[in-house]
């Protein structure tokens, strides 16, 4: 996994309204927060994507966009934004590649089965496109809160 002071890959991957976001051309304009979350819908990708939401006006204040990336579809993307009323964006990366150029697309252990998944991370990324936060196999509860501390201590440091 990429680690703090590390260049964030570049990539350019669809929201849910199927629109190309590209990372090239958000650096250097605004702070990034990217997490990267298993799948759309579920009890926990469900809850951490609401709590970015609720935070959305303190990561507005603070410079900062908020970009969700799973594997799943542009079209399940817009069903879990409509359904739940997510105003942040999310990225479909059915491929995977962004997954592995962040290296959380890794083996994973659930009820004794050993699979390929996406491991829960969150990337913290300056305006110069550097890597400061890079927290990995994070629990939904509270994340939000704590990756929003860490965007507001970037615009004081």
């Amino acid at each position: 996994m990429l680690e703090p002071g590390d260049k964030a890959p570049v990539f350019s991957l669809p929201d849910a309204d199927m629109e190309r976001v590209n990372l090239e051309a958000l650096i250097g304009r605004r702070n990034l927060v990217i997490y990267f979350y298993p799948k759309d819908d579920t009890p926990g990708c469900t809850m951490e994507a609401l709590d970015f939401s609720d935070l959305q006006p303190e990561f507005e204040a603070a410079d900062t966009e908020v970009l969700g990336i799973s594997r799943d579809t542009c079209i399940s993307h817009g069903a879990f934004r409509d359904k739940y009323g997510l105003t942040l964006r999310l990225l479909a990366d059915p491929d995977g590649e962004a997954c592995e150029a962040y290296g959380v697309w890794q083996e994973k252990e659930a009820h004794g089965e050993k699979r390929m998944g996406i491991v829960r991370s969150t990337f913290v990324i300056d305006k110069q496109g550097l890597i400061r936060h890079a927290l990995s196999d994070v629990k939904p509860k509270g994340h939000a809160a704590v990756v929003l501390g860490l965007v507001q201590a970037l615009s004081v440091s």
